[in-house]
């Protein structure tokens, strides 16, 4: 019986080994994950950003030369630039597992899936096309103007009420 206790002593040590082992893997990856951060900069340079692996924007700059744009493009690129960046995380949190609790870990596995979920491939960008790639004209107006004014039409002209009075003044005074 002595010898069944020290087996199952030595088989309770090496349990914990274990543990305490993949604890520190996954203390490791974690550490990696919580400092990565993720940049994009727009194709001019006028915006750039950056993104922390919690997909929260923590930087945001806007340079001068983004002064001649629309807001409405400029906020568009932002949009962009973080979607960009935000679908990187998936990438960038399975090159960490990789490198600390591998890849086939089911909890590493589980994480993953979850990033992507959060986190997908942003929508493919087309390029931009101006109104006279495609032979046409736009004549709408910006959309930073406000829309143009309708023109109210005159109140109907008011009618007195009929009156008992039979003189052929209309109800005025006779002195005005």
């Amino acid at each position: 019986m002595p010898e069944d206790i020290a087996g199952s002593e030595q088989m309770l040590a090496n349990w914990n080994q274990n543990i305490q082992e993949r604890a520190a893997r996954y203390q490791e990856m974690a550490t990696r994950v919580q400092g990565m951060t993720i940049s994009e900069r727009s194709q001019d340079g006028s915006i750039e950003i950056l993104v922390g692996s919690n997909g929260i924007l923590q930087n945001l700059v806007i340079n001068e030369s983004a002064s001649g744009k629309r807001m409405a493009e400029v906020s568009g690129e932002i949009m962009k630039l973080l979607q960009r960046a935000q679908s990187r995380i998936p990438e960038l949190l399975q090159e960490a597992m990789a490198e600390t609790i591998g890849t086939q870990d089911e909890t590493a596995n589980v994480l993953f899936n979850e990033a992507k979920k959060n986190f997908p491939a942003p929508p493919a960008e087309e390029p931009t096309r101006t109104p006279y790639d495609r032979n046409e004209i736009n004549f709408r107006v910006d959309d930073d103007a406000p829309p143009p004014a309708r023109p109210t039409p005159p109140p109907p002209p008011r009618r007195r009420p009929p009156s008992d009075d039979d003189d052929d003044f209309g109800g005025e005074s006779v002195l005005s």
